[in-house]
């Protein structure tokens, strides 16, 4: 979970004003100029050309990328994580249903179990029990006169509920309490549509609260919006008060963490940030997704779960007393003092010193950049629509997006269909986000998004293909969690396509646009999953050819690694002109002329911080506003050139 960020909106990439034909490849980073390589003419010095460009990410390394107050930061991440692993996965196993269960006859109560289950209860083709129907007989007259078996008997649906069989699964959960099996078998699937409904609402309502009141109140408000859903729902004992609950929870879902990951990835320099954007997921958010089965199997009690995972939530009331508020919120809001404040306490606590003058500097640069924050705001993610190819890139994005969002959280829940234990198979899915997060770190900046994202979602939907191809259980068990862990690196990558391929001035909007399109792809995914009662081939069907369409759509849009990324709504259109289906961001060939600049924008400009920061533009458009530069300061037009 998902699980689910654009730190340096640009990472410190700039372009010049001038049209796209002329654009110049001068520019200024962490104070040093970086020279055209075509211009031999003598150059300003880097403290003349660069004034008024020093910002967040230039001071940072004054302060420590990754000092002693980072380091506690990251683990103070940890239960943040633990509460958005459970806010998303714990509906599974309060809702669980065993997979065997049979119509209950009140007439062969003193019956034993076998003894009814032969008597009363017809079986199928293949022999299983029928779930949904009983022989329709006088059962009483039957146990009376001693009257055997007879397979020809007429057959009606259950009259009195439902037995369960609690081997497996060692509890009654809210659904086999309430009996939402067999014609109610959808109202689980319904609550789960219903909590990422709630998701949608939450993402706007705490988005709005975190640009208002700041990140703190957000990351609070949504930690306890949380609570009072997850500790109502223990009380819940019909499906309307279930669904009201599970819809507070879902507000609840992404936002409890999200606001945290991001206060963390604000304060840690570049170099830093894929590291602490995977790991704090692989590791925390892995731990606590693959303990959870361990926790309801043990506790053996639908209630007492919500009260484990949901009671721990009230710990975010302590949180304005721990984790700082966001510096860059605070420039966005004119709060300069106090944010300088902030970073001042980093400094001593990290040990290094900062003089006042580099405060000041970056005072300045910040009332700059509040300037241009008021410029974009004249944009609208209608205008994304507004020109053919950058059109066409949007529509991709959000089909994409929604295609892998399904696919993402159609496995996470088509665990209880694999024919095995279901607390041992969810945790081996989940296990499969570490190494996902992992080999994602390790090479996506060397092999790009587009033929990434494609192989992964592809493999994605080939795995769970053939899944439907061998026998059921352990096989095709084995090729389930083998797509979800392809479709665990296709996430990932999406999470950061749409922030570096959307333009810097609606790219907040447009993320947030795609993000909620995602929302409700997953509305749909329970009913995918509800699909196994029909047959339990049909899910993974519908998500193998997802998972390659979504796949081959990758291709067709723009690779993005050691790009310039857009920033302008004619850059967003201009953006990958030129660019073949076929190139590979590994075998190709370098132009020695620009190699020198290349190098630099590598070195400053990971791609994977973006990923580590998109989570912030789908909260709003100044969360994580960082490191980009003005073009008019970071890009000197050719004719101011000497």
């Amino acid at each position: 979970m998902p699980p689910q960020e654009k730190m340096p909106q640009a990472s410190g990439e700039s372009e010049c004003e001038a049209p796209v034909e002329m654009q110049c490849t001068a520019g200024f980073a962490n104070g040093a100029f970086v020279p055209d390589p075509e211009d031999k003419s003598e150059k300003p010095a880097p403290e003349e050309a660069g004034k008024g460009a020093f910002e967040f990410d230039d001071l940072l390394p004054q302060i420590g990328e990754f000092g002693i107050y980072q380091k506690i930061l990251f683990l103070m991440m940890i239960p943040f994580a633990f509460f958005v692993a459970w806010v998303y996965f714990t509906q599974i196993f309060i809702t669980i249903v065993p997979e065997q269960h049979w119509c209950w006859v009140p007439e062969l109560a003193n019956l034993t179990i076998e003894e009814r289950i032969a008597l009363a209860i017809p079986r199928g083709p293949d022999g299983s029990l029928e779930r949904c129907q009983m022989y329709d007989v006088n059962f009483t007259d039957v146990v009376k006169n001693r009257v055997p078996l007879n397979t020809s008997w007429p057959k009606t649906p259950c009259r009195s509920g439902w037995e369960y069989n609690y081997t497996e699964v060692p509890y009654a959960s809210i659904a086999t309490e309430q009996n939402w099996v067999c014609e109610n078998s959808a109202l689980p699937h319904t609550a789960t549509s219903i909590f990422f409904c709630g998701a949608i609402l939450g993402g706007l309502v705490f988005g709005w609260i975190a640009d208002r009141f700041g990140r703190i109140p957000a990351l609070v408000g949504t930690n306890l919006v949380g609570f009072v859903g997850g500790i109502a729902t223990a009380f819940c004992s019909t499906f309307g008060t279930f669904c009201v609950c599970r819809f507070l929870v879902g507000m609840a879902f992404d936002n409890c963490f999200t606001m945290m990951y991001i206060l963390v990835l604000e304060y840690v320099g570049p170099k830093w940030r894929t590291f602490v954007a995977n790991m704090s997921i692989a590791i925390f958010f892995t731990f606590a997704a693959s303990i959870l089965p361990w926790i309801a199997y043990y506790l053996a009690d639908w209630r007492l779960l919500c009260y484990a995972t949901s009671a721990p939530l009230l710990l975010a009331i302590i949180t304005p007393w721990m984790v700082p508020e966001s510096a860059r919120w605070l420039v966005s809001q004119g709060k300069f003092d106090k944010a300088i404040g902030i970073l001042k306490k980093f400094q001593r606590i990290n040990r290094t010193k900062v003089e006042e003058e580099t405060y000041s500097k970056f005072k300045a640069s910040c009332l700059k950049t509040q300037k241009e924050e008021e410029m974009d705001k004249a944009y609208t993610v209608l205008d994304l629509f507004k020109t053919p190819r950058l059109r066409k890139i949007t529509i991709l994005l959000i089909v994409m997006w929604m295609a892998i969002s399904l696919v993402f959280d159609g496995h996470v829940r088509n665990v209880g269909s694999l024919g095995l234990d279901i607390f041992l198979t969810f945790t081996i899915a989940s296990a499969t986000e570490f190494p996902a997060d992992t080999f994602l770190t390790m090479v996506l900046d060397v092999w790009g998004r587009r033929w990434l994202a494609c192989g992964s979602m592809v493999l994605s939907g080939i795995f769970s293909l053939l899944a439907t191809t061998v026998p059921y259980g352990v096989p095709s068990a084995a090729l389930a969690i083998m797509g979800r862990f392809a479709v665990n690196i296709s996430y990932n990558i999406g999470l950061q396509y749409a922030a570096e391929l959307l333009p810097t001035v609606v790219r907040a909007q447009g993320v947030a646009l795609i993000h909620i399109m995602g929302y409700v792809a997953s509305i749909l995914a329970p009913f995918v999953v509800y699909l196994a009662n029909v047959s339990v081939d049909l899910p993974l069907l519908i998500l193998g050819v997802l998972g390659v369409v979504g796949g081959i759509l990758a291709l067709f849009l723009p690779e993005t690694l050691d790009q310039e990324l857009p920033q302008t709504l004619q850059d967003g259109e201009n953006f990958g002109i030129g660019q073949k289906i076929w190139d590979f961001p590994c075998i190709k060939k370098k132009d020695p002329e620009v190699e020198s600049v290349g190098e630099f924008r590598r070195a400053h400009s990971r791609r994977s911080s973006v990923r580590a920061s998109i989570r912030g533009e789908i909260r709003s458009s100044m969360i994580n506003r960082a490191s980009v530069r003005s073009r008019k300061s970071s890009c000197i037009p050719e004719n101011q050139i000497a």
